[in-house]
């Protein structure tokens, strides 16, 4: 599949979004589409592990970041100093976001500094609606190409919502070169399921993993997202995991206390629901996963909790 044009924070606007990210990628879509269909199904994940070297680890979030509100309590405002000392302690090198608007991901950036950069774009197309933005360390990690496609039975149609969301959804996908792995490359899935219809998250599934086999099979995959149902109580679960995704916090070799990772400022859930997950192919060795309850006096970044995984990818 080709580079295709970058699409970051400098380039927001319908009519670019339209040139660059719908426009020059249909035909892979559609090329990708007819071979898995010829093959019925997606082939199992291959292996790319490579004997006698020790990789660097990757840290990896992911974080619902509460979109920007203006609104007390718990505006912006008053959540994003701790957003920023929370990002510093934590110095993802990737960092799967969901709800951002385009000012907040734009003070998230200026606030990470300047060592990191983002890809993603709307849901709607544009620079002003929620996104699934993909922060990356530039000092580590960088982008070879990347896509945004629609929760949908249009995927590559902006906008489109075919299964009964409350919204439209979206999945941005990377790919990366590791430049402290010897340029080792590896995808990276973020995405944010519908929260109203069970239907929809179960379609968004299903596509997820059609799209995800499309690809290189050759190189490791990282899902990050919001799926708004619980870890392995429910068949959106059960499609992902159940296609050769790895969940990182059954995998890992340590572990922290589970807390519910939606919280909606109301205080932490010992053992509550796990919403939020960061899943991989199965070479990939997590060797720890945890949940960031970090906040400052009594004042949390977002409504949601980080989740937090430590990796190897092969």
């Amino acid at each position: 599949m080709p580079n295709h044009l970058r699409v970051t924070r400098r380039l927001g606007l319908k009519a670019v979004l339209a040139a660059a990210v719908t426009v020059p990628l249909a035909s892979a879509a559609i090329s990708a589409s007819s071979a898995s269909s010829a093959s019925g199904s997606p082939a199992p994940f291959a292996s790319t592990s490579t004997r006698g070297r020790r990789a660097p680890r990757l840290e990896v979030m992911t974080y619902n970041l509460r979109f920007a509100s203006a609104a007390e309590p718990n505006s912006w405002r008053d959540r994003r100093p701790v957003m920023r000392d929370l990002l510093h302690r934590a110095h993802p090198h990737v960092l799967g976001t969901q709800e951002g608007l385009y000012q907040q991901l734009r003070d998230i950036d200026s606030d990470l500094g300047p060592d990191y950069d983002w890809i993603g774009t709307g849901r709607e197309g544009g620079s002003r609606d929620e996104s699934t933005a993909i922060f990356y360390d530039t000092r580590r990690l960088a982008p070879v190409e990347h896509y945004t496609f629609w929760l949908s039975d249009t995927p590559e149609v902006i906008r489109s919502n075919t299964w009964g969301a409350v919204f439209p959804r979206i999945v941005t996908w990377v790919r990366f070169r590791d430049l402290a792995d010897g340029g080792r490359e590896f995808y990276v899935f973020n995405t944010h399921f519908d929260h109203g219809s069970q239907y929809a998250r179960e379609r968004s599934a299903q596509l997820l993993v059609e799209r995800i086999g499309q690809l290189d099979r050759a190189l490791p995959v990282v899902v990050t997202g919001d799926f708004n149902v619980a870890a392995h109580w429910n068949p959106v679960y059960d499609t992902l995991v159940g296609s050769g995704l790895v969940d990182t916090w059954d995998a890992a070799e340590q572990r922290s206390t589970l807390y519910g990772t939606f919280h909606g400022y109301k205080g932490l859930t010992p053992d509550g629901e796990r919403i939020d997950w960061i899943l991989t192919t199965p070479w990939v060795t997590t060797h720890r996963a945890w949940i960031d309850t970090f906040s400052e006096h009594g004042q949390f970044p977002s409504d949601h909790l980080p989740v937090r995984a430590s990796l190897t990818l092969g």
